[in-house]
């Protein structure tokens, strides 16, 4: 059924109404489809031929230009923000702790994949990403929003490598953010502090693998999310170790390289509280399993709750990350072990010629000394044995 200028509707033998325009291009004769009847009406077919006979009057061919068109579509779909940023995850996260690709991407899906996540990456601008940071500032989470800014310009960064974007527009958002909370961790760093907070932790009211989690915490100092994280086949109760993919390595090698274990001399006091509680836990995949779900482990919040409980302020006196500043301060200052040993210690990254491989091993020897000498001091300062405590640490 002809309409003019080419546009007819054809009729297939099922019933079927469909809009076609003939046309010629190059000398061939072609044909392009338009969309069915009655849910294409008559006028929009129209105005269809109509922009389809502008582009032959510009020698271009309506054919080639939807065909393209739709590759462009494709290809958008595939270069949204949250299509670049899980490939981005599952290429260069896959090295890092099961806990700290956790939050990265519970921040992506929560505050950004919803708002920006089906945007073709290299058409986001600075503004729309500012727009999603300052929705998470507006509930006071300063310190998320400055993370997720981190987050975002990875994966612009990674965007841009691929070819994917031209651009990073987080770069343009310097000084766009209200500064994060100041200040570091509380912490109990006085050595004359130390005994009581050990007793009044021992002596709150908690399970036992609650318990067993506070009595190690101080003497490993690690931090509070590989604690709650520990797994049983990480440890080697008869060796005295503790292997394990810190939560937090900057520069560590990305995606295709083999994770970074960190080693954890244990004192025998830590191998004994976990011995005792292998047999209550040694049946679950995590030392110190949920209380609702044993597949997963306790809360992150667990070990802050029983500081409150013990009567301490997480905000101004001590937290659970708090035990590594103790450790930091306490170990160098007062029983006079060498900073780089310590550091180690706390999986910081110490650069190394050798790479992080050595780095894995290096002070071994020291460290072992060191973690026992530790679990010892801290006992002695929970029986207050060294209460009354010189100014550098030694017992008066």
């Amino acid at each position: 059924m002809y309409d003019s200028l080419g546009l007819y509707l054809e009729v297939t033998p099922g019933g079927a109404k469909l809009w076609r325009l003939k046309y010629r291009f190059a000398g061939k004769e072609k044909r392009i489809s338009f969309g069915k009847y009655p849910e294409t009406g008559l006028e929009k077919a129209r105005k269809k031929r109509n922009a389809a006979r502008e582009l032959l009057s510009d020698d271009v061919d309506p054919s080639a230009d939807r065909q393209a068109s739709e590759a462009a579509k494709l290809e958008n779909a595939a270069n949204t923000f949250e299509a670049v940023a899980r490939d981005w995850f599952a290429r260069l996260m896959s090295s890092k702790a099961q806990s700290h690709r956790d939050k990265v991407i519970a921040r992506l899906e929560n505050d950004i994949f919803p708002w920006l996540g089906k945007r073709p990456i290299a058409a986001i601008t600075a503004p729309e990403v500012l727009a999603c940071l300052r929705r998470i500032e507006d509930r006071g989470a300063k310190d998320t929003a400055h993370r997720a800014k981190q987050n975002c310009s990875q994966v612009f960064n990674y965007a841009v490598a691929c070819g994917r974007a031209q651009n990073n527009p987080t770069v343009h958002l310097g000084g766009a953010l209200a500064p994060a909370r100041p200040g570091h961790f509380a912490a109990v760093t006085d050595p004359a502090d130390v005994g009581p907070l050990l007793r009044a932790l021992e002596s709150v009211t908690a399970t036992f693998p609650v318990k067993c989690a506070l009595r190690i915490a101080p003497y490993v100092f690690c931090r509070p999310g590989e604690l709650r994280t520990m797994r049983w086949k990480d440890i080697d109760l008869d060796g005295g170790e503790w292997n394990y993919i810190p939560e937090k390595r900057e520069g560590d090698a990305g995606a295709g390289s083999n994770p970074v274990l960190h080693l954890v001399p244990l004192a025998t006091q830590v191998i004994a509280i976990l011995r005792e509680l292998h047999r209550l836990t040694g049946r679950h995949e995590y030392v110190f399993p949920g209380v609702a779900d044993r597949k997963k482990p306790m809360s992150g919040g667990t070990v802050n709750a029983a500081l409150r409980r013990a009567g301490y302020s997480t905000r101004a006196q001590h937290t659970g990350h708090g035990f590594r500043a103790m450790a930091r301060t306490i170990l160098h200052e007062g029983l006079g072990f060498a900073a780089e040993a310590i550091e180690h210690q706390l999986a910081h990254r110490v650069p190394d010629p050798l790479g992080d491989a050595y780095n894995r091993t290096k002070f071994l020897t020291v460290r072992r000394q060191m973690m026992q000498d530790w679990a010892d001091y801290l006992d002695r300062l929970r029986k207050g044995v060294d209460d009354e405590m010189c100014a550098d640490g030694q017992p008066a």
